[in-house]
């Protein structure tokens, strides 16, 4: 009744006696897959906060950013380290350089390709370590595939040996073989599912910038004139900015980097 036991302990089968079977080869490449998968959870789980975090950051601006009447006061409202907030400071210093400029080129153009600088930074900080989970996805499955042929090398060299083919010969190379090739399989299919995840993330996300951005530059552009809708019915990104003139202009709604109410625009109405 106690052999039963012992001899499942004892199993001359399993991974670590695979291992040890297979000498300095089998353990390199064990570890090599090993460090593979920490670092593909270490990038899947970091990534996603980082995500997480500028999705957070989304909401607040679609239902706090553009009731500010001015940028100033907006970009306030933003977390110090917010990728929006990245985005309105480097419109704001695009803007006080374009007059610098000894050779001055258009301002819409200027404006549009500093923005574009700054979105296009912020996705590639979104893109750091994607290319680590692609290099896994394609090539665990390889390195699992290189302790395989090891195994059954070792494999045939018993059976010459030997000469003959029993199971107890080749038993522990094969099963050796077998191991690697489902280790491979194991940590490259985990590191293809989180590139797609995070890639289709990453895109969504790129899309909500986008909209911001375009946003943000037809209220510099328009002098503060041209807002997105911030009701209930204008939905996740807003084309408000496409229809020159018809967004309501606020009092106060200027988009300098003082955040000062211009007295000239409110004299007139009040003059009426």
């Amino acid at each position: 009744m106690q052999a039963a036991p012992a001899a499942a302990g004892s199993n001359p089968y399993g991974l670590v006696p695979a291992l040890q079977q297979g000498g300095v080869i089998a353990i390199s490449v064990f570890t090599i897959l090993v460090i593979m998968s920490l670092g593909t959870f270490y990038i899947l789980f970091t990534k996603l906060m980082q995500q997480q975090k500028i999705i957070s950051q989304g909401r607040k601006v679609r239902s706090s950013f553009w009731n500010s009447p001015n940028l100033r006061e907006a970009a306030g409202k933003l977390d110090a380290k917010s990728a929006y907030r990245a985005i309105v400071d480097d419109a704001l210093v695009a803007q006080d350089q374009h007059g610098k400029l000894t050779d001055p080129i258009d301002q819409h153009d200027w404006m549009a390709n500093s923005l574009a600088r700054s979105q296009g930074a912020i996705g590639a900080r979104l893109g750091e370590g994607l290319a680590f989970l692609a290099t896994v996805g394609s090539t665990a499955p390889f390195i699992g595939l290189f302790g395989t042929v090891v195994g059954i090398y070792r494999a045939l060299i018993r059976i010459g040996a030997s000469g003959q083919a029993s199971i107890d010969a080749v038993a522990g190379p094969v099963g050796e073989a077998l191991i690697m090739t489902a280790l491979g399989l194991v940590v490259a299919v985990p590191a293809v599912l989180a590139y797609n995840w995070l890639i289709r993330r990453n895109k969504s996300i790129m899309e909500d910038l986008a909209a911001f951005t375009n946003d943000l530059h037809g209220y510099l552009m328009s002098a503060g004139a041209v807002k997105p809708q911030t009701g209930p019915s204008s939905g996740v990104r807003s084309t408000a900015q496409t229809r020159t003139g018809t967004a309501p202009t606020q009092p106060g709604s200027d988009p300098l980097r003082t955040g000062r109410t211009t007295g000239a625009q409110a004299t007139p109405t009040t003059a009426k």
